[in-house]
């Protein structure tokens, strides 16, 4: 019984072996790939009562379902003068007043960047209101990595391969 065992055994492996034949030939060229991020882009908004506290931005094309969008506002360094970091919206300030969200939401065709929170947003000094920057990346719906901290500006922007020239002005 052993000997069959093995013979079977010993036959089973050979049939299982890899076999190789002469290789096929060349398949069609495939398409070219590249930076596949649907827009990156800058805009600079003043926020006060006549557009209540909000602006509204359409994309140049519709999104896919799907795809995501990052929105990033640059904010002054707390230690270092004269520095700057780019932090992932929602960010929320607080203060003796109350707190200040600046927040964003999106459709396939638009977006709007916002300031929310329990505070007079009129009573702020402009520093918080005036001349703010803020960069927006669609991520398309295949790239779109749940595991990656999209917080990280320098390591998000890495990724995708976007530069500082990718960035158009709205």
């Amino acid at each position: 019984m052993k000997r069959l065992l093995l013979v079977l055994f010993v036959a089973s492996a050979m049939i299982f072996q890899g076999c190789e034949g002469p290789e096929g030939p060349q398949g069609p060229p495939g398409v070219d790939g590249g930076l596949i991020v649907g827009e990156a882009f800058e805009m600079t908004i003043d926020f006060n009562d006549e557009n209540a506290f909000a602006e509204l931005f359409e994309f140049t094309e519709p999104l896919v379902d799907g795809d995501a969008l990052l929105i990033y506002m640059e904010e002054a360094s707390p230690v270092y003068e004269d520095s700057y970091a780019w932090r992932l919206l929602p960010q929320t300030f607080y203060f003796e007043e109350g707190i200040l969200v600046y927040n964003f939401d999106y459709t396939p065709v638009d977006f709007s960047i916002f300031m929310d929170g329990a505070i007079d947003f009129t009573q702020l000094d402009p520093y918080w209101t005036d001349g703010l920057t803020f960069r927006g990346v669609i991520i398309p719906a295949d790239l779109v990595d749940a595991r990656m901290d999209f917080s990280d500006y320098e390591a998000t922007m890495k990724h995708f391969g976007i530069t500082e020239e990718d960035f158009k002005k709205k």
